[in-house]
């Protein structure tokens, strides 16, 4: 056990290490509390008008029990305050509510900015902002997570609409509860922070630890308990970013490699914080903006594993050209990987760079991201990288 964001966080559980629970969850599947998350629900008449000023995602265009990534942003800079994901929830267009998921890490910075830009736009008697407390949240991750979810849905409940759940959407199931004669309803999000198909679960606090531990005694031989360990290998394998290491206040998406974020209309009609400095940066020079100095990139590295902070430098070693921001040993490649940023220019996977771990510089090579291919259940494709 570890302390995390004002929690008692377990590494890993005593049945399997880390490489071995980062390996059954690619191959079975695992069951991680993330109830240390921070879940919001954001409603009324002017929550798209406060999503549209302090995220570059399109609210309005957001169809109900749908999901997206997205970022709160800082004015004039553009850098980051948190990485979230917003799902939209059934509700009427004149009155719409916001399920929001942001980081425990986070916690107090993230209430405080979405209480302080409600007042300073004047819009609380228009906007009703309420933290989750306790509430509940498990991440049911891994190849069999469908078949494993589905052995606790309520009776006669309607399996067809977890069987046609696609990843970025949502769902309400009734879920077993105990002796499997009683049940509740919890939000259930297709998608996860481990690169494969799997499900986030919203539970309410008194229906938590009957639901998992209900999961667990039914799928003794597929499903495991996994712990930050895991999840943090599985999350750099997938290319995730982690706030705090790869993401923070003085980074813009665009540096972070999360231009995609940023739908064609945003960036047409603007309105949002820190759009004179995020337009302009994903401008080329050549076209009239500054584009960026530096990019994040994933890196395959030599040697001893690039721990957070290792400088990564010029293959010839005279030039200091970033810095890793995470870093691990790869169970799923059996080869360390990393993440950081580093200098544009040398962005482009296959560049030869090297890392300086332990007073030594070591060869590393710049590599595309997810460093494994992704599992998510789409729409079209059915199981398909992300």
């Amino acid at each position: 056990m570890v302390p995390f964001a004002g929690y008692s966080m377990p590494v890993q559980y005593s049945d399997l290490s880390v490489g071995e629970s980062h390996k059954w969850t690619r191959e079975k599947a695992s069951l991680f509390d993330v109830g240390h998350m921070v879940q919001h629900h954001l409603s009324g008449p002017a929550a798209i008008s406060l999503l549209s000023l302090i995220t570059p995602t399109s609210p309005s265009a957001l169809k109900p029990n749908r999901s997206t990534l997205s970022c709160l942003l800082h004015p004039v800079t553009g850098g980051i305050v948190d990485d979230t994901v917003i799902t939209r929830l059934p509700s009427p267009e004149s009155n719409p509510t916001f399920y929001i998921v942001t980081n425990a890490a986070c916690r107090d910075k993230d209430i405080a900015y979405l209480s302080s830009q409600i007042t300073s736009l004047g819009l609380g008697a228009e906007i009703v902002h309420t933290v989750l407390e306790d509430q509940g949240l498990i991440a049911l991750q891994g190849p069999l997570s469908k078949s494993i979810l589905m052995s606790v849905l309520a009776q006669g409940a309607d399996s067809f609409a977890l069987e046609n759940l696609y990843f970025g959407q949502s769902t309400t199931l009734p879920l077993q509860i105990g002796d499997g004669r009683s049940s509740t309803s919890c939000l259930v999000s297709r998608g996860g922070y481990t690169g494969e198909d799997g499900f986030e679960i919203s539970i309410l606090p008194e229906y938590t630890e009957p639901i998992t531990e209900l999961l667990l005694g039914k799928n003794r031989e597929t499903l495991r308990l996994a712990g930050l360990g895991a999840r943090d290998s599985l999350r750099l394998e997938a290319g995730m970013c982690l706030y705090g290491h790869d993401l923070d206040d003085t980074t813009t998406p665009v540096e972070a490699g999360l231009s995609w974020i940023i739908p064609k209309e945003r960036r047409e009609e603007g309105g949002f914080h820190g759009v004179e400095s995020i337009l302009q940066q994903l401008k080329l020079k050549k076209d009239g903006g500054t584009g960026v100095a530096r990019r994040r990139v994933g890196l395959v590295t030599e040697g001893a594993p690039a721990r957070q902070g290792a400088e990564i430098v010029a293959e010839d070693g005279r030039e200091v050209l970033g810095k890793i921001t995470s870093g691990c040993p790869s169970p799923s490649l059996g080869r360390n990987i990393a993440m950081g940023y580093i200098k544009s220019g040398f962005h482009k996977a296959g560049t030869q760079v090297g890392v300086v771990v332990r007073g030594k510089t070591r060869k590393a090579t710049i590599s595309r991201m997810p460093f494994v291919k992704t599992n998510y259940w789409r729409e079209k494709t059915g199981t398909a990288p992300g």
